[in-house]
């Protein structure tokens, strides 16, 4: 099983390095760096083995192919950027997807009581879905902060602003995504 982690050993074996071609030896090497803080981020957001690994597959295919094989100015802050956006469009996709099935009419005399449709994997699925929806500024801060546990030094480095900006997007964004769940609340109790 995956677990939440990476064996690097395979990343870094000379069998592989040799396979690549020598201007593409960067790549691995930002796997190396950037590959389990990344794993934990994407866990976090997607919380499935296999979302993980498609994510963070597509996320170094990109890299790889990054205009035409060249090396982003900021590889780190390109990684995290891609595999975020990745993964909040797999959510978003999976959210429009439970949408247009939940429009299908429902088999009758099979209804659950409040407490059995309220879990905590729904409520945690309605707040991934939520931070998809935030602006971008609000949504990075969020997840570079909550998810990723970055210090909000490093988190205003990536982004390019200061951390007080970094830390005022995190309260707007904390204040929409309450204001939306308990708005959400309201409509499921009715």
């Amino acid at each position: 099983m995956f677990s939440q982690s990476l064996r690097y050993e395979l990343l870094g074996g000379a069998d592989l390095c040799a396979a690549v071609e020598e201007e593409q030896v960067w790549v691995l090497s930002a796997m190396q760096s950037c590959g389990q803080e990344l794993i934990t981020l994407l866990w976090r957001i997607l919380g499935n083995e296999q979302d993980v690994c498609d994510v963070y597959q597509s996320t170094f295919l990109r890299l790889a192919h990054f205009q035409g094989g060249q090396k982003p100015e900021c590889v780190k802050a390109y990684v995290y950027r891609t595999a975020t956006n990745t993964a909040i469009s797999m959510l978003r996709s999976r959210a429009s997807e439970q949408r247009r099935i939940s429009k299908t009419p429902r088999q009758e005399g099979i209804v659950g009581s409040p407490e059995q449709e309220i879990s905590q994997k729904q409520l945690i699925e309605a707040m991934r879905t939520h931070i998809a929806r935030l602006p971008d500024q609000l949504r990075d801060v969020i997840t570079l902060r909550d998810l990723a546990e970055l210090p909000y030094g490093q988190i205003s480095k990536m982004l390019g602003i200061t951390a007080g900006t970094a830390r005022v997007y995190r309260c707007k964004a904390i204040a929409l995504l309450g204001a939306w769940m308990s708005t959400e609340n309201e409509t499921t109790s009715e």
